[in-house]
């Protein structure tokens, strides 16, 4: 674990080690198998926030239809799927994820 200083004096801790595991989608079996060829068919890869939620399945595949629209343009958002990407890239980098 490392801590790294940001603009204004804002630090965080960088961890190479997650702290929740993640399911692997290769390894994954029946229903699972299906959610993640179905995130995989509608954001193009497996986010590992849905990696994460396998967890709990039930719910993860509830959310899934709701985060697809939300990224997408259209359905009554205001911003554009490319500021939406910018967006995700620049929380993620802010938070020392790797997207």
């Amino acid at each position: 674990m490392r801590a790294e200083s940001l603009k204004q004096g804002v630090m965080i801790i960088v961890s190479d080690k997650a702290r929740v595991s993640m399911v692997d989608p290769a390894e994954a079996t029946g229903i699972m198998s299906l959610f993640f060829k179905a995130v995989e068919q509608f954001l193009g890869r497996v986010p590992n926030s849905r990696r994460v939620a396998a967890h709990t399945p039930m719910v993860n595949m509830l959310m899934l239809p709701f985060s697809a629209v939300l990224q997408r343009e259209g359905a009554g958002g205001l911003l554009s799927s490319k500021i939406k990407e910018i967006a995700i890239i620049k929380t993620s980098h802010l938070n020392g994820c790797a997207y």
